[in-house]
């Protein structure tokens, strides 16, 4: 690629074609977003490659793997020492993030749940969005939850992680009319099924408004929120929601 002459090398980077994979550099241009790594199935090397790759397209701003088993994350931390690894969202990090718009809070039931939760927050904050948390409100103690209503009022846009049977989602969509993505863990003895009993729960949720994604799925949970935090803070400042960072 140093050989290519300069008129080339944007559409070299573009390309961004491996022996496995091929990069969508334009991603960014069309969605205000940059490709992330989905590190599980991929070898640790793949990962470095495919983090290294995207970062040298997108230097301006922070770009994302996630899934990483410690062998990735070590791998990591050898080959590309100024990324920042996120052991409990099982994620890495690599340049800087963009200036935060819109506000999310991330609350999540129990502390089995933190690394779901932590990834969408990892997540969401590379994604252009402020975002805070609340640990270990789950409805067995629904005094957390009250205590904690003006944090939830306060957000663009909340991120609801739970396990078991999945009932948070609905009593914060019932204490609040901010927007309200649910996520489902596979946190829970043998009836939970590894997290359906808690998805199906939030897909019946009797609180309206409240979407919800795949079990384990902070990944989607943290973009859903960015966007629309992004969209929120964009309608009160006339920023478009898609136009990089200042």
């Amino acid at each position: 690629m140093s050989g290519s002459p300069p008129e080339d090398r944007g559409a070299t980077a573009a390309s961004a074609v491996h022996t496995y994979a091929q990069l969508d550099a334009d991603r960014a241009g069309r969605t205000g977003d940059a490709e992330v790594v989905y590190g599980a199935g991929k070898t640790p090397t793949q990962v470095v490659e495919l983090l290294r790759s995207l970062h040298e397209t997108h230097p301006d701003r922070a770009v994302l793997a996630t899934r990483l088993d410690p062998a990735a994350l070590d791998l990591l931390a050898h080959e590309l020492p100024d990324a920042e690894l996120h052991l409990v969202a099982r994620a890495a990090t690599l340049g800087p993030l963009r200036p935060p718009r819109g506000r999310i809070l991330v609350v999540s039931a129990g502390t089995s749940d933190a690394p779901v939760a932590q990834e969408a927050v990892v997540t969401a904050r590379v994604f252009g969005a402020a975002c805070d948390t609340v640990h270990d409100v789950g409805v067995a103690g629904l005094h957390r939850i009250l205590a904690v209503r003006d944090q939830l009022a306060d957000a663009d846009c909340l991120i609801v992680v739970a396990g078991m049977e999945g009932a948070l989602p609905s009593v914060v969509g019932g204490l609040t009319g901010v927007p309200l993505v649910a996520v489902p863990t596979s946190v829970g003895y043998g009836a939970s099924f590894n997290g359906l009993a808690a998805l199906l729960s939030m897909l019946n949720s009797c609180a309206p408004g409240v979407v919800v994604v795949n079990i384990d799925n902070g990944f989607g949970a943290g973009v859903f929120a960015a966007r629309v935090a992004r969209n929120a803070a964009a309608h009160d400042t006339h920023i478009d929601p898609r136009s990089p960072p200042a």
